[in-house]
Order: C-alpha cells, then structure tokens, then sequence
C-alpha cells in the first residue's frame, strides 16, 4: 500500500514542531499503522512552492500519497488516512473548501473580483472550521463537499504523486506563498486533472492576509500570468 506522506514548512524547530504546532500536536496525538510519513521542513524560510516541488521531485523514486498542508492545521478527524485515501480515488487534487467555477481576475478561491466580494453559495464547496483548537470558534460551511472544483484553498491540497508526476505539474516558484495554491490549480486544469473537495474535519488557526503588500504583489504577477 502507497504510503501517505505530508508535507510542510513551519518557522518552528522539529522539535518545537511536535510540542506546539497545530498540526504537530494533533499528528502525535493518534498512532495509525501504517504511520503517516511526515516530510517536514523545520525552520523554514523557503517559499511554499519550492518544498513541495522538492517533494514532488523525490516522489519520483519513492511515490506516496502527498498532503501539502499548513502547520496551523488541526487535524480532527481520528479516520483522516482512510478518508484521504477514499478521496485521492475520486479526485487527482482534492483540497477541503473551494469553488466549482473560475472567473476573469479572480484574487481568491471564494471571491469574485479584487473588492473581495464572495461567489455566490451554489458555486462554492468545503467545510473548514476556525480557531486554536477543538471544539473551534466557528465553522465555515461553504457548501457541499464532495464536489469537482476549478479552484482549491491552499491550506491542505492532497494527491497521488504518480498521477502528479505522470501529468508533470508542479508549484510555481514565483508564487512562494500567496496564490500558489490558485497557479497550482490553473495548472492542473490545463493538464486535464480532475479537482474537488473532500469531507475532512480540521480547523485552521489563521485566516489568511488578503490585501497585504505582499498578497497584491503576487496578485499582479498571478494577473501577468493569466490573463483570463
């Protein structure tokens, strides 16, 4: 059986990773057999693309299951490896929240033009809960997961390497954190993967930076890149 491997950077060290990350703490917590393989860039001060394109690359001799995911998640489901592999199935990329449809200039999976404004219910996706923990703070019902998407939000994005590796797709190094996840997602619908979102119980501490310099300095590359 292809092992699962997650993937992630974190400014912590290995051993600060497991004592007071998120996604540390709750990946010590349960013991699965298999044991997760867990690719960890500790002290990382690399774009997001360039390590998971580093894991992509070694995937080649060694395929896994690949989780890109954020060290500020929270995974709350005791059954998330069967559920990850149930989902890698019926999706080449499968993320937790995202939208069915893509639109010119978009700036984010969930908005519609650079003013922010949400899509419309019927054509978002996903469950995502917010907070510092479990039970969190709230909980975001996009829609019903489960569904093809265009577009998926970057904070957990999941794969069989081989179907990854056979299509060739890999991160954009430009996008080091913002808009990698909306590229990667381009990318992958030029070469005919199929994408959705999936039902997995995680809450996520941060919200994201929408509108930071750094954000509007990637939005312009990312509009550079696409021009619809």
């Amino acid at each position: 059986m292809k092992p699962i491997r997650i993937v992630c950077g974190t400014r912590a060290s290995r051993d600060e990773f497991l004592q007071k990350t998120a996604l540390g703490r709750s990946l010590s917590l349960v013991r699965f057999q298999p044991q997760p393989q867990i690719l960890l860039f500790p002290e990382n001060k690399a774009g997001l693309s360039t390590i998971y394109n580093i894991a992509i690359e070694r995937s080649k001799a060694d395929p896994a299951i690949l989780i890109f995911v954020h060290d500020d998640v929270h995974f709350c489901d005791f059954f998330w490896p069967g559920t990850i592999r149930e989902a890698v199935q019926s999706f080449d990329v499968v993320g937790l929240a995202g939208n069915r449809r893509r639109v010119p200039a978009q700036p984010g999976w969930a908005f519609v033009d650079p003013q922010f404004t949400w899509d419309k219910p019927e054509h978002l996706s996903g469950v995502v809960g917010h907070g510092k923990g479990f039970p969190c703070d709230t909980i975001s019902v996009f829609g019903a997961s489960g569904q093809e998407c265009k577009l998926l939000d970057g904070l957990l994005l999941a794969g069989d390497s081989a179907r990854l590796n056979e299509a060739g797709i890999k991160f954009d190094e430009q996008f080091a954190f913002h808009f990698y996840d909306m590229d990667f997602c381009r990318q992958a619908e030029q070469k005919g993967l199929k994408m959705g979102t999936w039902p997995l119980s995680v809450v996520h501490e941060s919200g994201g930076a929408f509108g930071s310099p750094a954000w509007q300095e990637a939005y312009q590359r990312y509009l550079r890149k696409y021009t619809s």
